[in-house]
């Protein structure tokens, strides 16, 4: 029996580093605490972020 999981730990890794960069890119735009903790919560949350605005756009 012969589980693929190799392609999923690859796409976690990128996810993983989406993250990441999400989360530099919001820090760098951020000026006072709480536009820093909304800088954390936005980028562990982008890709929410990011389906919401794609489906506002489409109605």
């Amino acid at each position: 029996m012969s589980n693929n999981t190799g392609a999923a730990a690859g796409s976690g890794a990128i996810y993983g580093l989406g993250i990441f960069g999400a989360l530099v890119y919001f820090w760098q735009q951020a000026d006072a605490f709480w536009e820093y903790v909304l800088a954390v919560i936005q980028g562990f949350f982008w890709p929410a972020f990011m389906v919401y605005e794609a489906f506002g756009a489409l109605a």
